[in-house]
């Protein structure tokens, strides 16, 4: 039996009422909820909290319903449809349990079973900050294990736990516009000066914001998923964006979070009270210090911008790599002239059952410029040593948006495609490195990587600028960030038809080999980005957090010294199992 079974298994034999320092209450323990119980909560939230079912259950025997499988199907890689549902994440692995043999996919046939897998049993599905508390304040005195999902955008696991209690932010929708926006601030104090900012709730995704501030004129830093949420595990891992250049991360624009903390009590956090949770809530991670209500962030012009992009697509051999060769010999030039974006390669891509080629996509916006001859000239260089080497003329084109928000409503338009199962590997390269011509050990390392058919590597390029000029704020985001050149990020895909040891062996591959491969080019100086990384990241207190970490630390055990929030690879996660259900250390 593996440990964290065993764990369980043993506080339910015995009849132990698992507290803090041991397990999570399990519902065949006497600790558990009576049905009377979880009636009165439903109550006190206004008739929110509903039963987790799989997403896919409808589709598997004995509850299968033809009608009700085929909107499921029908929408099981629309990101939009998964994020409202309790029952699902983003990513399908994460609904899964493999220590118990638990899965139920929408692809599987009708005769596999649908089990629960890592999803939670409960969801409430929160309207306010006193359901929040109340929740909270439930899950405390029963000692359940406690889930935040905003939208299940979490390539970490963290937005499931089996047999857990779930908070669902969904529907808290709100968004306000303050010309003159003032942190609250303690009595007796003297008030800042006001700033032009947004106020989102927890359950505002990024799409809905550019949507809102673009037509006020007006745009905030944020991400390229349009069904990420903004306030949850977005800005609390740090947040890089396009508008990275001119106004540095998402985390460093933050003025003030409202929050629910282990205790109950619901608090204002920024620059003038509870500092030290501002400062943790900024890039320490998602799920780790509390339940985020709201979070006010700064807003800016909704700039125009030119967007610039440059594809090729060829037989699958070393030309194709030398191209990303001489791509990337220019990164360093397109952002010091405000270029930040993206670059992806799909060394395998199918494109018949008896063909497949090799495909090279890159954007790259230069925000608040309008000058297109000015970038053309910017990219004249690459073209012509991207030509030279992989013998053909490269597809390129720009685009010039009158805003940012035209942009997102026209690149981003409609659902992220979601709903397959994914795992990550990650790193940051620092602009020293590529400025010292290391390109190509870079390009190396992405050549070497094995790749099965739709497998990809990326570069992201959304650092530079401000990003660097930020160094002195006073967050959690890992400093590596204000050294960061590209942040390198590959992707593995496991599937449905996969065995959990087949996953396993794939996934150990990225722990194992090909994510010290990358970190082995700067002998560990650089770190790792939290929202997109490994989920087995070895020594991430280090890689997501660097110097960081321990003060990170000192603040958990001070605001939650019971570990209420405890996430996969969060501050204070050493402590725990991977499933946050058993203590490991009782120090």
């Amino acid at each position: 039996m593996k440990p964290r079974l065993l764990c369980i298994g043993l506080f339910a034999a015995i009849g132990f009422a698992a507290d803090p320092r041991s397990c999570r209450c399990q519902p065949d323990q006497p600790c558990w909820p009576t049905e009377g119980q979880w009636a009165a909560l439903n109550n006190s939230i206004g008739g929110n909290l509903v039963t987790v079912k799989p997403l896919a259950r409808s589709c598997h025997d004995p509850n299968f319903n033809a009608s009700a499988c085929s909107v499921v199907q029908t929408n099981t890689y629309n990101s939009t449809y998964r994020s409202l549902h309790p029952g699902a994440l983003q990513w399908e692995n994460w609904e899964t349990w493999p220590a118990a043999d638990e899965k139920c996919y929408t692809e599987s046939p009708r005769s596999d079973p649908c089990e629960q897998g890592r999803l939670s049993l409960f969801s409430a599905e929160v309207r306010n900050a006193q359901h929040i508390q109340t929740i909270v304040n439930f899950v405390t005195r029963h000692n359940i294990k406690l889930v935040i999902k905003n939208t299940g955008h979490d390539f970490l696991g963290r937005s499931s736990s089996p047999k857990s209690l779930q908070i669902l932010t969904h529907f808290m929708k709100s968004m306000s516009i303050s010309n003159e926006f003032v942190p609250t601030v303690p009595p007796m104090s003297t008030r800042p000066d006001g700033v032009k900012a947004v106020t989102v709730g927890a359950g505002v995704q990024l799409g809905e914001m550019y949507a809102f501030l673009g037509s006020k004129g007006l745009m905030a830093v944020g991400g390229t998923f349009n069904t990420v949420g903004v306030a949850g595990g977005y800005i609390q891992g740090g947040g890089h964006s396009f508008l990275g250049w001119l106004h540095g991360m998402a985390s460093d624009n933050v003025l003030e979070f409202q929050v629910v903390l282990a205790d109950g009590s619901l608090v204002f956090a920024n620059a003038y009270q509870n500092s030290d949770l501002f400062f943790a809530l900024r890039g320490g991670g998602g799920g780790s210090f509390g339940v985020v209500v709201s979070a006010t962030v700064k807003v800016y012009p909704d700039y125009p911008l030119i967007y610039a992009t440059l594809n090729y697509t060829m037989d699958p051999g070393t030309a194709f790599w030398d191209g990303v060769g001489a791509f990337q010999k220019h990164i360093l030039r397109l952002n010091d002239h405000g270029g930040s974006g993206y670059y992806g390669m799909v060394p395998i891509n199918p494109v018949s059952s008896t063909q497949n080629v090799s495909a090279f996509m890159s954007a790259i916006a230069f925000v608040n410029q309008t000058d297109l001859t000015t970038v053309k000239e910017l990219f004249s260089p690459l073209l012509s040593d991207l030509k030279q080497v992989i013998g053909f003329e490269p597809s390129f084109g720009m685009v010039t948006y009158p805003s940012m928000s035209s942009m997102y409503s026209t690149v981003l338009a409609g659902s992220d495609t979601t709903g397959t199962g994914m795992r990550l590997g990650s790193q940051l390269v620092s602009r020293d490195f590529i400025k010292s011509d290391n390109s190509t050990r870079l390009t190396r390392a992405m050549s070497s990587l094995n790749y099965d058919p739709g497998e990809a590597v990326a570069g992201i390029i959304l650092t530079g600028g401000q990003v660097s000029k930020n160094r002195n704020i006073a967050s959690a985001l890992n400093p590596a960030w204000r050294d960061t050149m590209v942040h390198v990020i590959f992707t593995r895909l496991v599937s449905a038809d996969m065995t959990f040891e087949e996953q396993d062996a794939k996934t150990a591959n990225i722990t194992r080999r090909e994510v010290p491969m990358f970190r082995s080019l700067e002998h560990g100086k650089m770190g790792v980005y939290v929202n997109e990384a490994d989920a087995d990241e070895v020594g991430f207190q280090q890689s997501f957090w660097g110097e960081n970490y321990p003060r990170l630390r000192s603040i958990k055990a001070s605001r939650d010294p019971n570990d209420l929030f405890i996430v996969r690879k969060g501050v204070g996660s050493e402590d725990w199992d991977n499933d946050g259900l058993c203590r490991l250390n009782r120090s």
